[in-house]
C-alpha cells in the first residue's frame, strides 16, 4: 500500500486519473481490453472529470461495474448511484460496457447476476473511497471479511446515513434508505490493482483508523493495507491526522 499526499482535491484528483489511465490503457494494449470498478459520491467528483479528460482512453474496450447501490431508491433521485455514473462517467466517456446494480429490482437476483459478470473475469483496476465511519463500498463496520460472494445486501448504519445527508444527497435522515446492495470485501480485494481517492477534512479520522492501525472488521477499510497493489491518494486535509512517515509526499 502506498500513501500519496497532494496539496489540494483538484491535483489529487489528476494524479489519481493519470495512474489510472495508465492501468486502463495498460490492459487495453495488452489484452485487448480493460475492467474497472468504478466509485461514486462526493470524494470521487475530481477524479472522475479528469479520467474523462483523459481522452487517450478508448472507452469503447473498458467494461465498468459499480460498487454499490441503495435498496429501493429510484434511478431518477438524485442520490442513485446508477444515476451519478450514467452522468459523471458512462456517458461522458462514451462506455458502452457497463454494468449496473438495480436497486429497484430483486436486491439478491442483482446480487447474483451482476456478481456472476463481476466474477467471470479479472479486474484490471477498482477505484473506491474511503467512508466517514471507514466503510469500503458499503460496508459499515464492522464488515463481513469472510463472505466470498461478490456481491451482497447490507444494512446501512446510521454514520453511514448521516453523511449522505452531510454530503447533501437527502434532505433528511428518514429518507436515507437503510439496505444497500454492496461489493464484498473480498471481491474489491481481487482487483489487480486499486486506486483509494480520499480528500477532505471530514475523512482524517477515518484515514488514520484505517491506515495507520490494525486491520480490523471495525475498520472495514483497513484491509486495504493487504493489498500490496493498493495506492491511496489524500490531500493535505484527509492526512492531517497521519504519521508523516507513513506517507509519500509529492510536490
Amino acid at each position: 500500500m502506498i500513501l500519496k499526499v497532494f496539496d489540494n482535491k483538484i491535483q489529487l484528483g489528476e494524479a489519481a486519473a493519470s495512474q489510472a489511465a495508465e492501468i486502463v490503457n495498460r490492459a487495453v494494449r495488452d489484452r485487448g481490453r480493460a475492467r474497472i470498478i468504478a466509485a461514486t459520491g462526493a470524494s470521487q467528483f475530481d477524479f472522475l472529470r479528469s479520467l474523462i479528460e483523459h481522452h487517450d482512453i478508448d472507452w469503447t474496450k473498458v467494461e465498468m461495474f459499480h460498487l454499490d447501490e441503495y435498496v429501493g431508491l429510484p434511478v431518477t433521485h438524485p442520490a442513485s448511484f446508477r444515476k451519478y455514473l450514467m452522468e459523471r462517467l458512462i456517458e461522458p466517456a462514451g462506455i458502452e460496457n457497463y454494468h449496473l446494480l438495480d436497486g429497484e429490482g430483486d436486491p439478491r437476483q442483482v446480487c447474483d447476476s451482476t456478481g456472476q459478470a463481476l466474477a467471470s473475469s479479472p479486474i484490471d483496476v477498482a477505484f473506491v473511497g474511503i467512508g466517514e465511519n471507514g466503510h469500503l463500498a458499503f460496508n459499515d463496520p464492522p464488515a463481513d471479511f469472510e463472505t466470498d460472494a461478490p456481491y451482497i445486501i447490507v444494512n446501512l448504519d446510521e454514520a453511514c446515513r448521516r453523511q449522505q445527508v452531510g454530503e447533501g444527497w437527502f434532505a433528511d435522515f428518514s429518507e436515507v434508505p437503510t439496505q444497500a446492495i454492496s461489493m464484498s470485501i473480498r471481491q474489491i480485494l481481487k482487483a489487480n490493482e486499486i486506486i483509494c481517492i480520499v480528500p477532505d477534512a471530514r475523512k482524517a479520522e477515518a484515514v488514520r483508523n484505517c491506515l495507520s492501525g490494525e486491520v480490523s472488521p471495525n475498520f472495514p477499510a483497513s484491509v486495504l493495507q493487504t493489498h500490496s497493489r493498493t495506492t491511496i491518494y489524500l490531500d493535505h486535509d484527509s492526512a492531517s491526522l497521519l504519521d508523516s512517515n507513513l506517507i509519500t509526499k509529492v510536490k
